[in-house]
């Protein structure tokens, strides 16, 4: 009999793809870990791991069961659903990790409208980006995320997760005022050889800015980096470069100095995502449902 314990171990280490961080990611030591990983190979009789560099990778083995553990963890997740919807009421802690802006648009009237309807469930919002905010999820820190979709993000038929689509905004170019493109229309293209200002590599953002000069035919050159995109207008505003901003990330800053210019191409798909299996659970449908009701006034608001 395969201890379900391990398969998530052996999940934790295939998503961090290092013995140390997968530890660190399920509260555990290294050798816990390693522990666990050596016992699960004796169960199924075959190497599961291989070194990869510094770190480790699955065995064509190791993939396999892989893929049988995310439907069993799924299952696991929805007989607890099931389980807690049968003997208990809707009482309890949620907890959300979400990037800052999602917070204020949608997270917080999501906890307010829940506040009047559902007044046990108790939830907690932790700050984190997109990238950050899936693998707690899956490494079980918190039950909701609210990601962003980005380059080498798990796909939407990922079998660890369910997704549920919440809005999607465009980004608008920001320009010190006297600049020379500051009078008319932008695209992406006009913006090569230009100095750049905008999120740290691994923000997902970066990753929607980079595609998108990629797929107008040059790499940006990010002179200036902040996370916070008040930082990033404001050095625009000081002429240090230029930045893609997505729109709904403006509202509320201070735009003295520049000129904000729509452009078309880029875009940030903001989406829930939970274990797959805990969509179910009497405590996250009603969150799920307010994030939704959220995300709907705000699609229908005029500034999208």
């Amino acid at each position: 009999m395969i201890d379900t314990r391990r398969l998530r171990t052996l999940r934790a280490v295939a998503d961090h793809r290092t013995v140390t961080a997968a530890a660190a990611a399920l509260y555990l030591t290294p050798s816990a870990v390693s522990q666990q990983l050596v016992a699960l190979e004796h169960e199924v009789g075959h190497r599961l791991l291989e070194r990869d560099g510094r770190g480790v990778r699955l065995t064509s083995v190791g993939r396999i069961l892989l893929g049988h553990a995310n439907e069993v963890l799924a299952q696991l997740e929805r007989a607890g659903a099931d389980i807690a919807a049968y003997t208990t009421g809707t009482a309890g802690e949620v907890k959300v990790a979400s990037f800052a802006t999602a917070i204020g648009l949608v997270v917080a009237p999501a906890v307010g409208t829940l506040r009047d309807k559902e007044p046990g469930i108790q939830v907690r919002i932790l700050d984190a980006e997109g990238d950050q905010s899936l693998t707690m999820v899956l490494d079980g820190a918190v039950d909701v995320a609210v990601a962003v979709e980005y380059r080498g993000a798990p796909a939407e038929d990922d079998r660890r997760l369910s997704r549920i689509p919440l809005y999607s905004e465009p980004f608008d170019v920001v320009l010190p005022s006297d600049h020379p493109l500051a009078q008319g229309g932008v695209a992406v293209a006009d913006l090569a050889g230009e100095t750049w200002i905008g999120p740290y590599p691994g923000n997902p953002c970066h990753d929607v800015i980079a595609l998108a000069c990629e797929h107008a035919g040059f790499t940006p050159e990010f002179a200036h980096s902040s996370d916070n995109f008040s930082a990033v207008v404001a050095l625009a505003g000081a002429g240090a470069g230029v930045a893609m901003v997505p729109r709904l990330a403006l509202r509320g800053t201070d735009l003295s100095g520049v000129v904000i210019r729509p452009v078309a191409g880029p875009e940030r798909r903001v989406f829930a995502a939970v274990r797959r299996g805990a969509e179910r659970h009497p405590l996250l449908i009603p969150l799920l449902d307010a994030l939704q009701e959220a995300a709907t006034a705000l699609r229908q608001a005029p500034s999208i």
